[in-house]
């Protein structure tokens, strides 16, 4: 599996991800789910080599599925669905343990942006994280918009945050960019008045005198 090269012209970087879809509905094949395939090709858009899609049934499968993923070592997995609150909806609870740093401000935001569509938003119970050090995970809704919000967010950081989970330094940021900058040529202070070594010194016109 090759990867492409995205919209902004640059590749993934060998950057890989894997979409894991917790329903058991679909996992059974009595129901065709429409997020998966959305958020494969948007990463596949982006230049990431996309391993093939996890379709599961809700709890521990979806656990499982993350823990092979982790293990594998890849840079992203996206899950998508079950982070309600019915009682099959398990996904935050079998991601959680797998976190050792936590990314509470990604979730914020895509609730946040959810809200203008529905106030139902605000039930999803997604977590978003680091693994192992290197592997970042990221729980998106079940339903379409959510995800299409979700991947709005990551639009505007996943590079970013990716580059940052491998320790990749960025250059022409501020700091990198004052710390090549050409050191300023100083500037030649005028030379003080002198006064003569005999005689008196010079009048001051500020004192009248």
């Amino acid at each position: 599996m090759s990867a492409t090269v995205g919209p902004s012209g640059r590749p993934g970087d060998g950057r890989t991800g894997q979409v894991i879809v917790a329903s058991t509905r679909a996992a059974a094949g009595v129901y065709t789910d429409r997020t998966g395939p959305v958020i494969d090709a948007w990463l596949r858009e982006r230049g990431w080599l996309v391993l093939d899609r996890a379709v599961v049934a809700d709890g521990e499968p979806v656990g499982d599925a993350l823990a092979a993923a982790i293990e594998a070592g890849l840079d992203l997995v996206i899950t998508t669905g079950g982070t309600g609150v019915s009682p099959t909806d398990q996904t935050p609870e079998q991601t959680l343990p797998l976190l050792e740093r936590q990314l509470p401000g990604i979730m914020e935001e895509l609730r946040r942006r959810g809200t203008a569509a529905t106030p139902l938003a605000v039930l999803s119970r997604g977590h978003a994280g680091i693994a192992r050090g290197r592997t970042v995970v990221i729980n998106l809704p079940g339903s379409t918009g959510g995800v299409r919000d979700g991947l709005a967010v990551l639009a505007e950081l996943l590079d970013h945050l990716i580059d940052q989970v491998r320790g990749v330094d960025h250059a022409g940021t501020p700091a990198a960019a004052d710390q090549h900058a050409a050191p300023a040529k100083a500037s030649k202070a005028p030379s003080p008045k002198t006064v003569p070594r005999t005689g008196t010194p010079p009048k001051d016109p500020r004192h009248g005198h």
